[in-house]
């Protein structure tokens, strides 16, 4: 009970005084153990920060084996696929194309970009990751796996005219003359598949002319057809096209003009340049001249549309058409149309243009003649 204060002012300023004292000593003790308390709590927690103990011990992931074998594919993976692993990787990425089309595009999109940094079963098999379950992806596949086997015969080719005997003997007889090809088409700066297209129109439109001499002599010795009457050698060049080759390689006003490079690819050893185009022609055992005029009379023919602002280095179909139908029917357009001579193979008729289009993109013969990423050297 605080004192009576009547005595006088100086003893109320003494007992408030020494009630407020006794109060911040008290508050200064709590103060003090309060932040005693807080620096331990600051001081463990850093402690405990710097020994791991706050970390999240984490786990493993359920599908660890499985990441690590997606991973690990490009590593284990052989320098090529069999046909049934590419099979495969189709009928899975047209499943997945049915089921989830923004992955199958994403799929092929980064496949496209890639650059070597990554295999198409890789993305193919991460993506399957996630439809373990999916019974719509399964059916699919197992629908997909079972319609080849219940089509044609496996050895059977869609483009009917290559189930011919005569065509395995042809594909036989351009393999021997790979060295020939390559060499004239390095020189003429042409991927060698277009040359050998313009090869496989020109030897397949012999088939039905001369069926009886293949089978008695192409047939089994498995050798190209050498012309040497209106059209010469194993492309079957006339002799008036092959002048005009000649000249376009040194005329630099010429539209067919290739260059500077290219002048002297063709020069003459003798002055009968008329024996020597034809000896270099018709030579039965060596056929690098029909190549080299050949790449030449595409490459010239490219130029030409070039010049006229059109780009047919991508329309094989077209360059095949106009090797054909010779320099006077290249008639640069907006809107060129494939054809060329008929030929009938069995009970088929086809164009020149149209068979060599067969050829180029057919996949036959691709280890050979590989598709080159610019067909013409600029």
């Amino acid at each position: 009970m605080p004192p009576d204060f009547s005595e006088g002012f100086m003893q109320k300023i003494s007992y408030y005084f020494k009630s407020w004292k006794a109060f911040g000593k008290m508050c200064y003790t709590l103060a003090l153990y309060g932040f005693a308390i807080a620096g331990f709590l600051i001081i463990g927690a850093w402690a405990a920060y710097q020994l791991g103990l706050s970390n999240n011990s984490g786990g493993v992931d359920k599908n660890n084996r499985y990441l690590s074998q997606v991973s690990e594919m490009k590593k284990k993976k052989t320098k090529e696929q069999n046909p049934q692993q590419i099979l495969d990787n189709c009928i899975k990425l047209a499943a997945i194309a049915k089921c989830y089309p923004l992955n199958a595009r994403l799929i092929l999109e980064g496949y496209d970009f890639s650059q070597g940094g990554t295999e198409l079963e890789q993305m193919i098999a991460a993506c399957e990751l996630y439809m373990a379950n999916d019974e719509n992806y399964k059916a699919l596949l197992q629908q997909f796996r079972a319609t080849p086997n219940a089509t044609n015969d496996k050895s059977s080719n869609a483009i009917e005219w290559m189930n011919l005997e005569e065509w395995s003997a042809l594909k036989d007889a351009i393999v021997k003359d790979k060295h020939l090809i390559d060499s004239a088409a390095k020189v003429c700066g042409v991927e060698p598949r277009l040359i050998v297209g313009c090869l496989v129109g020109e030897q397949i439109r012999l088939f039905n002319s001369k069926r009886e001499m293949y089978k008695k002599y192409l047939g089994p010795v498995k050798v190209l057809s050498v012309q040497s009457q209106f059209s010469l050698g194993v492309n079957g060049i006339k002799d008036f096209t092959a002048q005009k080759v000649e000249e376009n390689l040194k005329n630099d006003t010429s539209v067919f003009y290739m260059g500077k490079k290219y002048e002297h690819i063709l020069d003459f050893s003798t002055q009968d340049h008329q024996t020597e185009r034809f000896n270099r022609l018709v030579d039965y055992r060596n056929h690098y001249y029909s190549y080299l005029y050949t790449g030449c009379i595409l490459h010239q023919t490219k130029k030409q549309w070039e010049r006229a602002g059109y780009d047919i280095s991508v329309r094989p179909e077209i360059l095949f058409t106009l090797f054909n139908l010779g320099f006077e029917q290249s008639k640069p357009s907006a809107t060129p149309r494939c054809g060329g001579s008929h030929i009938k193979i069995g009970d088929k008729v086809y164009t020149f243009g149209n068979v060599g289009f067969d050829f180029y993109y057919s996949g036959e013969l691709a280890e050979e003649f590989p598709f080159h990423k610019q067909r013409f050297e600029n």
